[in-house]
């Protein structure tokens, strides 16, 4: 009996990273929410940043992920275009950056408005695999007339 090996296509990456990564960003998003800390937050927007710029493998739940969920996992079955998540990640960095600057300068309803609608978006991710980011990104590439 012979194993079938799942090969990555030349951008793709685990389906169940993103999903990780969301449900850690979930948790965070609550923490703030709860607290209102704008300096979580902002290192939340780091977080997404790095996401954002450098791609979702370096970011640091992409490397949780991959050092300790992983290899815990069975093979992956699947796998996705990183660039619908990496323009996600964009979109959660304009709202962490926001919510970060409406609590620290005092504008709290600012921070929560921004932190409550990043916490919706991270939660439909994680709980149900909808990544609204990613649904978004594929939306501006059809009016671009870009193909998927």
């Amino acid at each position: 009996m012979t194993k079938t090996q799942v090969t990555p296509p030349a951008r793709g990456i685990d389906v169940r990273g993103p999903r990780f990564g969301a449900t850690v960003t979930t948790v965070v998003l609550v923490v703030v929410l709860a607290t209102g800390s704008g300096w979580l937050l902002a290192a939340q927007a780091l977080v997404f940043a790095i996401g954002a710029g450098a791609g979702l493998r370096r970011a640091p739940y992409g490397l949780l992920f991959a050092h300790l969920v992983r290899p815990r996992l069975g093979p992956p079955t699947a796998f996705e275009d990183e660039a619908p998540p990496r323009f996600a990640q964009g979109v959660g960095l304009v709202f962490a950056v926001v919510g970060a600057v409406g609590y620290l300068a005092g504008v709290s309803a600012l921070g929560i408005a921004a932190t409550a609608l990043a916490l919706a978006a991270a939660f439909l991710n994680a709980a149900f695999g909808y990544c609204l980011g990613c649904e978004m990104y594929l939306v501006l590439a059809r009016l671009r007339r870009r193909p998927v």
